[in-house]
């Protein structure tokens, strides 16, 4: 099956769709600060020690379900954050985004900006003392 040039431009947003009612049906069903549930942990922080920029999304993700800001905060501040960029970037890329409002897509879609702002919050959640130590999970 072939699809039309004109509705590729909607993928990433159904994409977005389809992730988030996934989440929030597996998510509202399974508790990951449980012991013994079946979703998997970082396998990065399970060889190294070290948590990588992605570790507690999965328990950040969960308390956005259940609709704690609070405690989606404080497992991973920088996935929390950063929903409202993409969703902006999608938005746009969908058509549905105003023209005025382009200099917020121009600001978001830098690569550069991504690898500095993922790279610095990678280093800054390992550094072991205040105020950095709040930005590892749990």
């Amino acid at each position: 099956m072939v699809i039309p040039q004109h509705l590729l431009r909607y993928a990433p947003l159904a994409a977005m769709g389809g992730i988030a009612v996934g989440a929030i049906a597996i998510l509202g069903r399974i508790d990951p600060n449980v012991a013994g549930n079946p979703l998997p942990s970082c396998p990065f922080y399970a060889l190294t020690g070290i948590w990588c920029p992605g570790c507690g999304s999965t328990r950040c993700l969960h308390a956005l379900v259940h609709g704690d800001l609070g405690q989606a905060m404080g497992m991973n501040p920088l996935l929390v954050v950063s929903i409202i960029p993409t969703l902006i970037m999608a938005l746009h890329g969908a058509g549905f985004w105003p023209k005025r409002l382009n200099w917020a897509v121009r600001l978001f879609a830098r690569p550069m900006l991504w690898m500095f702002v993922i790279c610095g919050f990678w280093i800054a959640r390992n550094l072991p003392w205040y105020p950095f130590n709040l930005l590892a999970p749990g």
